[in-house]
């Protein structure tokens, strides 16, 4: 697909509505999009499925123009912003996708994430693809009869020291690591639990800043190693809900600053308050953001553009949407996605 370069200097907010895939769940879908300095979100449709649910969302780190969905059915790329879109030829088994990363040594080394523990890996920036033998079966973990089985490779990370060391947060299932690019993993989870609340993990990331260092995010709170994995401890944040947990949904570094860290929470998967949660010093410690707002629902998704880094958004899975261009320092509320309230992936670039 040729790329438009005369596009290659905007800069846009991807965000794409979905929902739980388990039965009786409501789903929303679309994916849009929001030119910066605007205020009207377009709908981008051209080569999608009809109704995308859209679990995934990824910019290209070099070349803004190339960006990934993923889909209800399968991933999907576009080469000129969003403008038109086309298949990713994957030899999968039709699952919805929920996680793209791209890695942060080589982007042209991708990784897809499928329900049902499914990772892909290509080497050549998306033109070839193999499946990695990803296994999390229990007994490794166990828990209270009728808790949720794992399934689902919501997000990934890599680290940019050691390219070969891959981390995936598994919904529900803990946290796996492949040491050798992917060929065989290993659940940093083992364990007796009377529910699943500490194997629900939403989020992962290998720190650039201290190699070893990483943390993983999830119904739970949050959790942090100093020994690649080997090793964890609960981080104490302040509780949200009745449980003295707090919900934690995504985690970012900034583009260029890995010692300032972003956190995305809630009292829960569906609450009334939202809020973002920020480290400056790496993770040692952690305040939680005064947007200047009250967000109504809690906070799913968090985005940075990678040539900007001082712009960022956030979303909550009720359909706020808010941007900030100082670096989280003020917020502003952009106009609710058409469509739906449901969002689940967001994007900059």
């Amino acid at each position: 697909m040729a790329s438009d370069g005369r596009n290659d200097q905007r800069s846009y907010l991807y965000l794409g509505l979905a929902g739980e895939t388990g039965p009786g769940r409501a789903v929303h879908t679309g994916l849009c999009r929001l030119a910066d300095g605007s205020d009207e979100w377009e709908l981008l449709q051209r080569g999608l499925p009809e109704a995308p649910a859209v679990r995934a969302l990824a910019v290209h780190p070099l070349r803004s123009e190339i960006v990934y969905a993923g889909t209800q059915s399968g991933p999907y790329r576009s080469a000129d912003h969003g403008e038109h879109w086309e298949k990713v030829d994957l030899p999968d088994h039709g699952l919805p996708v929920w996680s793209v990363l791209f890695h942060p040594h080589d982007p042209d080394v991708m990784f897809i994430g499928y329900e049902n523990c499914e990772i892909y890996r290509s080497d050549d920036a998306g033109e070839h693809w193999a499946r990695l033998p990803v296994s999390v079966r229990f007994p490794e973990i166990t828990t209270a009869p009728g808790a949720n089985p794992a399934k689902r490779v919501l997000k990934m990370d890599a680290s940019a020291a050691e390219p070969e060391l891959i981390y995936a947060a598994i919904e529900v299932g803990g946290t796996l690591r492949s040491t050798d690019g992917g060929e065989h993993w290993e659940n940093l989870s083992h364990g007796q639990y009377v529910n699943d609340d500490t194997v629900d993990m939403h989020g992962v990331l290998a720190s650039r800043w201290r190699p070893h260092s990483v943390y993983a995010i999830g119904r739970a709170g949050m959790f942090h190693s100093t020994d690649g994995g080997d090793h964890w401890r609960t981080v104490p944040l302040e509780p949200l809900n009745a449980k003295g947990q707090i919900y934690c949904r995504d985690i970012r570094e900034v583009p260029g600053n890995p010692r300032k860290l972003w956190v995305a929470a809630g009292g829960g998967f569906q609450s009334d308050v939202g809020v973002l949660l920020k480290s400056s010093d790496g993770g040692d410690s952690w305040t939680r953001v005064d947007m200047g707002l009250q967000p109504a629902h809690t906070m799913f998704a968090l985005a940075f553009d990678e040539r900007r880094p001082a712009h960022m958004s956030c979303a909550t899975n009720g359909g706020e949407v808010y941007g900030s261009r100082d670096g989280g320092e003020t917020w502003v509320s952009h106009p609710r996605p058409p469509g739906g309230t449901q969002v689940y992936a967001l994007a900059g670039g």
